[in-house]
């Protein structure tokens, strides 16, 4: 689900992937809807190749998103409310509590509370894809 939402390197927001052709991607604004074209000089990231580091093995953005999630109740977070760069460390600790502290900075952690609070007014209140007992038998 969350391979077809980019972020863009110097634009804000989040975009969803319509099409794609050479060298150019059509993407939409999660939020206003506006669609744009992409070149292949924009730097594109696909939020399912995302990872975060934690204290045993790097876990995909799609779960953490979904810890989220499930600790704000669905809710938005409002990231005026945390107080700095502790208070944001506080609050994703208690999400994550193995994440890795020496390698996620608290500039990531904002990153990550933006886009959920984008991603939940888009309407995403699922972030990974659950395997079907069909799909896992076709993986053997």
């Amino acid at each position: 689900m969350l391979r077809t939402i980019l972020s863009v390197t110097g634009k804000p927001g989040l975009y969803k992937l319509i099409s794609q052709g050479n060298n150019l991607l059509i993407v939409e604004d999660l939020i206003t809807g506006k669609r744009t074209p992409l070149h292949s000089r924009d730097k594109v990231v696909s939020l399912g190749d995302i990872a975060m580091y934690t204290q045993s093995d790097d876990r995909p953005l799609g779960e953490i998103l979904d810890a989220v999630y499930a600790a704000q109740n669905g809710e938005k977070i409002d990231l005026k409310a945390i107080n700095g760069n502790d208070g944001l460390r506080e609050a994703f600790g208690e999400i994550v509590t193995d994440y890795d502290r020496d390698r996620v900075y608290p500039s990531d952690i904002r990153k990550l509370f933006a886009w959920y609070n984008l991603l939940r007014d888009a309407g995403f209140e699922k972030f990974t894809e659950e395997k079907t007992e069909e799909a896992e038998n076709s993986e053997d």
